[in-house]
């Protein structure tokens, strides 16, 4: 299967109780169904809720769009009191795990080392890495980009070292921009994002933004990245699906809108 066209991610973090999560998952799954682009592969879709939440959202996503967990350890099993086994994570249906988040960071201290791990633990149970890069200040774009690869070289040093490889989603977001009233500025992220794709280009790898990414963002920043990582302002399952008919007017006429007679009718 080919790279798709664009790639729309969801954190929900800790934001939503179960039920509300599942709402929003129900009403996030009939958008989906519902799009050509979507089940053509155009377009792909992942979301990553809170982790009691898992095992219903894989099936309200059955068919429609991957699920991941916003943590893992770098063990498959063992006597780690807490933590999440990246071995069940896979076993239960997961296909995406996010790792080195700034929050992560922040908060819980985590480190270059145990990032490493866990990116390798990630591609050890065939999870794709959801890998987050980004600065702490706003500063010059060439130094943005350093810190980024930086940053990405640091996190597969484990997996180089085991010999593992596979899937990988670079999502930028710099850290001075999370949580703020508005993202970063479209040049400013295209030029990190386009230069990070640069860095990576043959690997298969995707690079998409997050950082207060909402609607109208895709379309400012043009072909320049390989999706958004949302957050916050995907909560409105309105805003989402706008930032899905955005995406589906960037998939080119290769879209499924334009192969849908051929494809489905004779389905």
């Amino acid at each position: 299967m080919s790279t798709p066209v664009i790639t729309l991610g969801v954190s929900l973090k800790m934001y939503f109780g179960y039920r509300q999560t599942l709402e929003w998952c129900q009403a996030i799954a009939r958008q989906l169904s519902a799009h050509a682009d979507v089940r053509s592969a155009a377009i792909e879709v992942f979301v990553i809720p809170s982790h009691p939440t898992l095992a219903p959202v894989l099936e309200i996503f059955d068919g429609l769009a991957r699920v991941g967990a916003q943590n893992l350890f770098w063990e498959d099993q063992g006597a780690y009191t807490g933590e999440v086994s990246p071995l069940m994570l896979r076993e239960m249906g997961c296909s995406v795990a996010e790792i080195g988040h700034a929050e992560r960071r922040r908060y819980f201290s985590e480190t270059d080392r145990q990032i490493a791990d866990k990116t390798a633990a990630a591609w050890r149970n065939d999870l794709t890495p959801v890998l987050c890069l980004g600065e702490e200040r706003h500063g010059r774009v060439q130094d943005a980009v350093q810190v980024c690869l930086q940053q990405l070289d640091a996190a597969l040093a484990s997996a180089r070292q085991a010999g593992l490889s596979g899937e990988l989603i670079l999502a930028y977001e710099p850290q001075w921009a999370i949580g703020a009233a508005q993202p970063a500025s479209a040049e400013y992220i295209g030029q990190v994002c386009q230069a990070l794709r640069n860095a990576v280009a043959g690997s298969g790898t995707r690079v998409i933004y997050g950082g207060s990414a909402g609607p109208g963002l895709l379309s400012q920043l043009g072909g320049q990245v390989d999706g958004l990582f949302l957050g916050r302002f995907a909560h409105d399952p309105g805003a989402f699906q706008s930032i899905l008919d955005e995406a589906a007017k960037l998939c080119g006429p290769t879209s499924a809108r334009e192969m849908e007679g051929a494809s489905w009718q004779s389905a």
